[in-house]
This record gives structure tokens, sequence and C-alpha cells, in this order.
């Protein structure tokens, strides 16, 4: 049930152009992901901050291990979470914002799709010493969908870290392509996960704390971004309560547990989770709606601003049953919903990795990235436009509702902050509570 799919020339055009001067970059740079393409919206650029980048493995103590549930009963164990951060940065004379990340394609619990390890590109330093001139600087939570990674989204994470972000990104444990467990645990653990990070980040980031967070991020400035699962599990954290068919669903794949019952609308742990911290959500393709994880009641429980990213013909969550559908009936929130005209479900990911793109492997290695109908990089630099102005009004305060205040088809009218011509295929719509 992943969720990451596109189009086979974005990789191949998309390594033919390099970035634009706005990220001062020589004519012998390599593409990284997250690079301009010409014609990117103003606010995909870079912001003029250093990028730091590192890595962490917290641990969940005392959690339902949901995939040992047996004759309804589940034990307990201290759950793995490792999360990859970036941060803005001092980047030293001499030494450039270049790091290599690692990771892998496949599928761990299929053995069609065997582990491949690559390694891509990133404009950021490893272990770089924070920048504390501005902090504490906000704070973003990012969410993979099922399966996934927290590297999936480094085009992003980069990009906000260089405008004032301290962006921290997970991975799932039972949820990622090295760990791939029963959804159950992705069913059950995904706004868990969101809010022990929260936690974690807060207590690390105390002044007190020994750890390089200390003063660094403002933990009561938080943004949740989740993609497919993750935006599943990121809009029940900020209150879209689940379902009593959601909890159904839940205790036939689980093998009995009841324990998604304290996640829905009126459960007392439900209500007593919600962490005003959260300020704003973005919500790329979140899946569940079409499977009734969601009824009227839940929706109207999501009071936050949130901007819903989907694709028109999104195979994975739905579309107008789906996304569109949750985004009409959470009717209590300030709410946009951007929409990529013939895109499917792979409205987020990062492009597709040079080593997708050999010959013999499965299909899927290549379409956990790639958009059949759209250019991948292309949609990254939307993305990053669009998160830009939306995060930086309502987690930084700034002047951004110009990027925002659209006609609803880009067909209608030139699209403030998209060169001429390049706004096609992109829908717009605001919904006030």
């Amino acid at each position: 049930m992943h969720f990451c799919y596109r189009f086979i020339t974005l990789l191949i055009s998309g390594v033919l152009f390099l970035s634009t001067a706005v990220q001062a970059q020589s004519a012998t740079d390599a593409f990284v992901f997250g690079d301009l393409l010409p014609d990117a919206p103003e606010l995909a650029a870079r912001g003029v901050l250093g990028v730091g980048v590192r890595t962490l493995t917290l641990s969940h103590a005392n959690q339902l291990n949901i995939l040992k549930t047996k004759d309804g009963q589940t034990p307990r164990y201290d759950r793995p979470l490792t999360v990859e951060i970036w941060y803005p940065a001092d980047i030293p004379a001499g030494k450039t914002q270049q790091v290599t990340y690692e990771q892998v394609m496949g599928s761990s619990n299929d053995p069609k799709r065997p582990l491949i390890p690559f390694t891509f590109a990133g404009r950021a330093l490893r272990d770089a010493t924070p920048t504390t001139g501005t902090a504490p600087y906000p704070l973003l939570i990012v969410s993979h969908g099922y399966l996934g990674s927290r590297l999936l989204f480094t085009y992003l994470t980069e990009n906000l870290a260089s405008k004032g972000y301290v962006v921290v990104s997970i991975d799932h444990a039972e949820s990622t392509f090295r760990d791939a467990g029963g959804f159950a645990s992705t069913l059950y653990n995904r706004a868990l996960d969101d809010l022990f990070v929260l936690n974690e980040m807060a207590r690390l980031s105390e002044k007190t704390s020994k750890s390089f967070l200390a003063g660094l991020l403002d933990a009561n400035n938080t943004g949740l971004i989740g993609y497919s699962m993750g935006g599943y599990g990121a809009l029940n954290a900020v209150g879209a309560g689940y379902s009593a068919q959601a909890a159904g669903m839940f205790k036939q794949l689980s093998g009995g547990s009841t324990a998604l019952d304290t996640r829905l609308t009126n459960a007392p742990e439900y209500k007593a989770s919600q962490d005003p911290r959260i300020k704003a959500v973005v919500a790329f393709a979140p899946w569940g709606m079409e499977r009734g994880v969601w009824d009227a009641e839940g929706l109207a429980g999501l009071t936050r601003p949130t901007l819903f990213v989907a694709g028109s013909k999104d195979d994975i969550s739905g579309y107008e049953k789906g996304i569109k559908a949750i985004f009409d009936g959470a009717v209590n929130a300030d709410r946009y919903l951007l929409t990529y005209l013939n895109a499917r479900h792979n409205v987020a990911p990062n492009p597709p990795p040079a080593e997708s793109l050999k010959p013999g492997l499965h299909i899927d290695e290549y379409y956990r990235y790639a958009e059949p109908a759209w250019n991948e990089r292309r949609i990254n630099n939307i993305n990053q436009h669009f998160v830009t102005a939306f995060l930086g009004m309502h987690l930084k305060g700034m002047a951004y509702g110009k990027y925002l205040a659209l006609p609803e088809s880009a067909n209608q009218g030139s699209w403030t902050g998209f060169k001429p011509r390049s706004s096609v295929g992109l829908e717009l719509r605001h919904v006030k509570p």
C-alpha cells in the first residue's frame, strides 16, 4: 500500500537542467534534488541560511507492540525511531554544503523486491555547527508514507531549513523500506510517533540540554508535514479523530487489538492528547477517507490551518471521495487544497533516483517516486513554493498571503509568484471556517 509515482522523462530531463543563479551554483555543479528548474515559482528558491544535518536515534519506551498481538493481548516494547534533522547552520570557510544520503529501494517484506542500497547527494553539511543568531526556529515534523523513509523529501527538508526552520523527519518503525511490517502498526503508531517526537524535540531543545538542539528550536511553534499514511497520522494528531469503522478495520488487521479506540473522536485519551503547540499542518495525499477512517464528526475536529496537496487522479488515497472529501469535511479549519491535475499519488517525494531507471527492476521501484503525467522536479519546486508560503504565514507571521490568494484555476489568470505561462495544470481552493 505504498504511495509514490512519477514520469519517466522527469529525471532524464531534470538532469539536463542546472539550478538557477538564485541558488548560487556554478555551471559545473551536479543536479541535486530540490534544485530549481527555470520555471520554478518565486518562493521555491532556497533561503539565505546554511543547512546542517544530523541523525538521531530515539526510543519510545513501553509502547504497544501491535504486530505481536495474539488473542487480543498485546505485549509492550521500546519503539525505535530514527530521525534526520536539518537545521540552520554555520558553514565554515573552505567547507561546502554537500552530503551523501544512504537509502535503499525494494521492500523488506516482498521477496520479489530485494533491498538495493543506493546513495544520492544533498546540499547540507553533516554535523555542522547550528546557527543560533535568530534562534529559536519553528519546528517542523515530517512523516513519510507506507512504505517510505525519513529521506524521501530532502528537496523540501533542506529547502525549509535554509529558510529558518528545524526540520525533523521520522523513520517510522515497521513502515520503512528496510523494516516493513504489518499495516496495523502504521495505522496505530503514526500520530503517536509524531507526538512523541514533538515531546523529544522539546526536551532536547531545553537550554540546559547537552544536545546540539539546546535553544535551537521552538516546540511551541510546530508544524506537521505528512505524506499518505503520514498525512493520515498528522490529521489525527491535530484533531481529526478516527471513526468506529476505522477501529473495526484495525481490530481485524491487528489480530483483535482494540488499541486504536484511544484515537477515536470521543475517546477521553484522544481528547487529552490534543497538543496546542502544533500550529499548522501540510497533508500531502492523506490516506484513509475512502476506507471510512473519518466521518463528519471526526473531520469537524480539525481546527488548525491546513494545506492539502493532491493529485486529481490519485488511485491510492482517492481524490473526489478521498482527499477532496477530507478537505470538504474539515469545516472548522482554515484550509487550502492544491491540486495537480491528472497527477496520481506521488505529489510529495523526491524525483526517482538514477538507480530506479536500471533495466530489470520492478516497475514500482520507479513508481515509488514518479508521476506519469508530471515532471517530478517541477512538482518539487511548486511544493517548495506553496509550503514556504503557507508555513511562513502561520509559523513566522510573514506577509505571504498574496501567494495563496489566487484564482481557483491557474487557467483563470496568472498566479502570483509564477513565471508567465507556467502555472497551468494546477488548482487552488481556499475555504475559511
